[in-house]
């Protein structure tokens, strides 16, 4: 499955620390799981944690998952043995927390390598600190590894003294700054977490902005909101249909010579086009997962 058009509708952090959560992962229609070591685990669980997880990949049954560890900082006693661990865990990218810098990038990179990480394991990176989201196309652009950018509005927010709002206005920069870097060098990126699990309107309101806005999913935190991410960050049947209306209708103006064509009063050229086989791709993708999860 290619690593650009891969689907990231929904994008669950697993806690390492619990076992259960890790087994029931396997039976959930999210296109991503994040296998945490480092928020959702306290200290004295963080060594248990780090065997769960790579037990648990070892066992496998995660089908076409994405699976990502979020691992400590390096600058925790946990770090180093984190990235070490999932470097040959099975899982297709490294999480790291709070990057600022691609000297970051480069110090894990070099562990990985020496700890025998396959060479299409990825390096996401959560954007979550000023300087971070301030140096975001330094970091995007640090290393071939670098797969992802993953928002981490909530640490964010405490860092600028910000509020939560529904139109996530103290947020606006920060997000647009990060889609613009990770647009430029090829990466994807997911949206932040939605914090209140009691408002649905809330949520659903945070995946149509962040849509809007470009993001391929929404990283979240329960089981139960998985379906509305993916409805809302899922190309809809009708979406699917128009793409594949205009692939047919451009293709055929070309063949006349002609570099763009009129379909359903609507002017479509090249640029369109390239949006539209996207689409229809990642519908495709999508259709994989889900036959994958039936079976």
């Amino acid at each position: 499955m290619s690593t650009l058009s891969r689907p990231r509708r929904s994008v669950l952090y697993m806690p390492g620390s619990n076992a259960r959560a890790l087994e029931k992962g396997r039976t959930l229609a999210c296109d991503a799981l994040i296998m945490d070591l480092e928020d959702a685990v306290a200290p004295d669980a963080k060594e248990q944690a780090r065997e769960q997880i790579v037990s648990a990949l070892a066992e496998g049954g995660y089908g076409q998952r994405e699976i990502l560890v979020r691992t400590n900082g390096l600058d925790t006693p946990w770090g180093y043995q984190d990235i070490v661990a999932a470097a040959t865990s099975g899982a297709h990218g490294i999480l790291l927390p709070k990057v600022e810098s691609a000297d970051t990038i480069h110090q894990v990179e070099r562990i990985m390598d020496a700890a025998g990480a396959p060479a299409d394991q990825a390096i996401w990176c959560m954007m979550e600190t000023p300087l971070g989201i301030l140096n975001a196309q330094e970091i995007a652009s640090a290393s071939p590894r670098v797969g992802g950018f993953v928002m981490g509005t909530s640490d964010l927010a405490k860092d600028l003294h910000a509020h939560h709002t529904r139109a996530r206005v103290p947020m606006q920069t920060s997000l647009s700054l990060c889609l613009l870097a990770a647009r430029a060098y090829g990466l994807a990126i997911v949206d932040g977490v939605h914090l209140d699990l009691a408002d649905d309107e809330g949520f659903a309101f945070s995946c149509e902005q962040g849509l809007e806005m470009g993001f391929d999913g929404k990283t979240l935190i329960h089981p139960k909101t998985v379906a509305k991410a993916n409805e809302v960050f899922g190309p809809s049947a009708d979406d699917v249909e128009w793409a594949k209306k205009m692939i047919e209708a451009f293709e055929a103006a070309q063949a006349e010579g002609k570099g763009v064509v009129v379909v359903d009063g609507k002017l479509v050229e090249n640029l369109h086009i390239v949006e539209a086989k996207r689409l229809v791709a990642l519908s495709d993708l999508i259709g994989q997962l889900e036959a994958d999860l039936a079976a």
